[in-house]
């Protein structure tokens, strides 16, 4: 019953919060053109944040956690946010990838893409630290603290990296998301997977893009509920997948990898909008 309140929570804020966005005034200042040139708008990022943050918290079951899952979520959809509105001047798009960022940053430029891996990576430590670990011990602690925030941050940017495609963030993160929602602590993951199945509809039709503030907050809040319910083992394995994918993304394209692969490009297409 809890976690059918936790996702009940996160879509009704999360549909609420989109109506509000797009009511603002400045809400022009959200439209981008994407890849079939249609006009979306990204106000669907923020409202996924706010939802699922909101329900997330609501259903954490304990302050330590509910602390967790708001820095995660808040923090990594501000960032997002932000990157989303700064990193569209012109200035800003030179730099692709970390190494851009990187690179950037030595030529004497912050850019909008490294505030907002700073931001997501702080965000991450505290939340970890926040779930804590059972070992005895400073040093198992700290290494536990370390792993996990590796997971909530790796996770935020994987799905991040994956919000190519209308609704492909948010059909991985119910991949993700779907078996860390089952039994007692699930609150977390069910109030950001209700707060994402509300949006889908949205974001299947092109109406709304998650852009970096939904798709880091979708992950990051993923990371949290995956932490949360793991030891050392879990967040080491959970971990390595993610470095692993993310190494990968350097080097191969995943929406090619999605095409060239049957069941994968089928499960990608259901529900998406053809080109006009």
């Amino acid at each position: 019953m809890a976690t059918l309140r936790s996702f009940g929570t996160g879509a009704a804020v999360a549909r609420a919060a989109l109506a509000w966005i797009r009511r603002d005034q400045h809400a022009g200042a959200l439209e981008r053109t994407n890849f079939h040139g249609r006009t979306v708008t990204l106000a669907g990022g923020p409202a996924l944040a706010a939802g699922a943050t909101t329900a997330a918290a609501l259903g954490a079951g304990s302050g330590r956690l509910a602390a967790a899952a708001v820095t995660a979520g808040a923090v990594s959809g501000a960032v997002g946010l932000y990157d989303d509105i700064a990193g569209n001047r012109p200035e800003q798009k030179a730099a692709k990838g970390f190494a851009g960022h990187l690179g950037a940053l030595r030529e004497g430029r912050v850019t909008s893409g490294l505030v907002k891996i700073a931001g997501v990576g702080a965000a991450g430590l505290v939340a970890s630290a926040l779930i804590g670990s059972d070992r005895p011990g400073r040093g198992g602690r700290a290494a536990d603290v370390l792993l996990g925030a590796g997971v909530i941050a790796g996770m935020a940017n994987l799905v991040n990296l994956l919000d190519l495609r209308p609704g492909r963030a948010i059909k991985a993160g119910v991949v993700v998301g779907a078996p860390l929602a089952l039994g007692r602590r699930g609150g977390v993951a069910a109030g950001t997977l209700g707060a994402s199945a509300a949006l889908l509809p949205d974001d299947l039709g092109e109406e709304i893009m998650l852009g970096d503030a939904g798709a880091n907050a979708l992950g990051a809040l993923l990371g949290v509920a995956l932490v949360a319910r793991s030891g050392p083992a879990g967040r080491l394995a959970a971990l390595t997948v993610l470095g692993a994918l993310t190494a990968a993304s350097e080097k191969v394209s995943f929406t090619q990898v999605i095409q060239d692969t049957p069941w994968l490009r089928r499960l990608d297409e259901l529900g998406r909008r053809g080109p006009s």
